[in-house]
Parts: structure tokens; C-alpha cells; sequence
């Protein structure tokens, strides 16, 4: 996997040699209407809210935007056949939501502004440093994530899925083993290639674990409601890096970023390019303020006690008469 990750850098940074022969990233109209080609990875509520906030961001702001949005399906070679459909048709400006989208943008494009958003590690996927990529990333504490698994269940050892293809589900994977071995907790991991192992791999772990841990990887996260159903089935508390996706399912607790501002912010990144700021000067936006979410219903299930604090901070809680917050 890690061989596969240094070929996306080697190749991005392939492409930011060849436009640095080429000279300047090309303007965009910018009282013409805008073609904006959006990549998605995959159909699932954290990627369906950041669309949307980078939609209602430029729609506000006075954009004249004509959007096509093309969806990968999780799948790699589908993100690269969107990248040459985009080229094709002579986008403007392209914005890949989660991490293969944007990389595979950034490797057919190096003459127009390539945004991508909400990109865990834009280092690591070969994305920093470009003359004409930028975007946004949604990098959680994840140390701190751990401290509060902990404090809530004593957790000795903790179970995590991650994506064996997806860059952002590696790193968040080796942070958390980081944070592990700092701490002494045991972490226990299964890996995947698609949404539809999701299920087994972790069944193939839940006996092992006294908590299951799902970051922010899109591929995981699409089939949460399998991890729930796996996690409550067995008694083990779940928690999550995406409040999003956590409604609905008998997620524990969660602690993310509200994905729709996230897009909003993505959608800021896109109007100060389109304004004429250079992709290179604006980098990386990191995206702050965690939410936490608790489901008091799946506490109560498994006799756990959520701590007064942790209740006082909560953005949303779920369960019985409580109100969103």
C-alpha cells in the first residue's frame, strides 16, 4: 500500500514539474458563467453535505456556476475516467470531494485550478505544493479522540477498519496506532477494499475489542450502519470520527466536523480562486471546532455513562426525550 501511495506522490509531483515548465495556472472567467466539474468518491451524508455547502456558498456569493457532479462509486478508475470526462468537456475549475477524486483531478490537470475538499492529508496524497491545487482538510485530533474513548470505557483494547487503497483511511489508521502505542491500548485493525467487506471485517474482530474506533475513511463510513448493527449486536460501544453519518445508527459517541461548513469553506477557497488569488498562496484551510455527538439510547443499552462534561459539550444528543442541542 505504501508502494502505491509513493507512485500517486511520485506522479503528482511529476505533474508540478511540468507545470512549472508551462508557466502560470490559466484565469478563469470571471464574468462569463463558470463550468465547475465536482468528483465525488462515493454517495454517503458527510460527501452529500460538503457538495452542498460548496453549492449554497457560491450560489450566495453571486457565482455564476454551471455545476456538473460525476461520482466515482469508490472506485479509483471511475475518479480517473471523471478526471478525462472534465478535460474533455473544458472545465474552468474542478473540485475533487475526498481524497483518490482529488488526486486523480490533480494528475490530468495542471494548467486549471484543481480544489479539493476535506483531503485528511493533502501531503501524504501528493496534493501540497502544487502551483494550481488547494482545498480544504478535515484532519482530527485523533489523540484526543482516543483520551475520550477511553475515559467512557476503559477500553484496553480498541478495534478500527480502514481502507487498504484510500490514503486518508492509511493515515488516519497509523495515527491512531501512534496514539495507541503512546497510551498502551491494544489496537486491533482489519482492512478493506470495498464497502461491501465492511461487514465482516468487523465481525472478524468484535470478539477481540472492547470498543470499535471508524475514522474519517469514506469507504468505512458509507457502511456505518453495518458497523453499528455489528457493534450493538455484540454489546461493544462504536464510536466515530463523522457526526454525520453517526444519525440514525447506534453510534455511542462522535466527535467531527460539521461536513456542510466544511463544504462552505471549500466553497470560500473556490471564490478566492475565481477572484484571482493563486491556488499556491492559499494551501490548505484546516477545518476546527469539533462537534460531539452522543446517543444516549445506545449508552443506556449498554449501561454506559456518558461523563457530565462530555454531555455539557455535545452539539447533538440523541435518545430518548433529549432535543438536538
Amino acid at each position: 500500500m505504501k508502494k502505491i501511495l509513493a507512485v500517486l506522490i511520485a506522479v503528482a509531483a511529476i505533474a508540478a514539474a511540468a507545470l512549472s515548465a508551462q508557466g502560470a495556472v490559466e484565469s478563469v472567467p470571471s464574468e462569463e458563467t463558470v463550468r465547475i466539474g465536482i468528483s465525488k468518491l462515493m454517495v454517503h451524508p458527510a460527501l452529500d453535505s460538503i457538495e452542498e455547502g460548496i453549492r449554497d456558498y457560491l450560489t450566495e456569493h453571486g457565482i455564476n456556476a454551471e455545476f456538473e457532479t460525476q461520482t466515482a462509486n469508490g472506485e479509483v478508475s471511475t475518479a480517473i475516467s471523471i478526471a478525462r470526462l472534465f478535460e474533455t468537456e473544458g472545465k474552468d475549475l474542478v473540485i475533487g470531494i475526498a481524497t483518490p477524486t482529488a488526486q486523480a483531478l490533480a494528475n490530468v490537470f495542471q494548467d486549471i485550478p484543481v480544489i479539493y475538499a476535506t483531503v485528511t492529508d493533502p501531503e501524504s496524497a501528493g496534493l501540497a505544493g502544487l502551483q494550481n491545487v488547494c482545498g480544504t482538510s478535515d484532519m482530527v485530533p485523533v489523540a484526543a479522540q482516543l483520551e475520550l474513548i477511553e475515559e467512557i470505557t476503559g477500553a484496553e483494547r480498541l478495534g478500527m477498519i480502514y481502507t487498504s487503497s484510500e490514503a486518508n483511511g492509511i493515515t488516519l489508521m497509523e495515527a491512531m496506532q501512534d496514539a495507541c502505542d503512546e497510551t498502551g491500548v491494544e489496537l486491533v485493525t482489519a482492512s478493506v477494499s470495498n464497502s461491501a467487506e465492511v461487514r465482516m471485517a468487523v465481525q472478524s474482530i468484535i470478539d477481540r475489542v472492547d470498543a470499535v474506533y471508524v475514522s474519517t475513511d469514506n469507504t468505512v463510513i458509507s457502511a456505518i450502519a453495518a458497523v453499528s448493527d455489528v457493534c450493538m449486536d455484540s454489546g461493544v460501544p462504536l464510536f466515530s470520527a463523522d457526526t454525520t453519518s453517526s444519525f440514525g445508527t447506534d453510534v455511542l459517541l462522535a466527535g467531527g466536523f460539521d461536513y456542510y461548513q466544511s463544504g462552505r469553506l471549500t466553497g470560500e477557497v473556490v471564490e478566492r480562486v475565481l477572484k484571482g488569488e493563486a491556488p499556491e498562496d492559499i494551501g490548505t484551510l484546516y477545518l476546527e471546532n469539533l462537534e460531539i455527538y452522543v446517543n444516549t439510547d445506545t449508552a443506556a443499552a449498554l449501561g454506559i455513562t456518558i461523563p457530565d462534561d462530555i454531555m455539557e459539550r455535545a452539539a447533538y444528543v440523541i435518545g430518548g426525550d433529549a432535543a438536538e442541542i
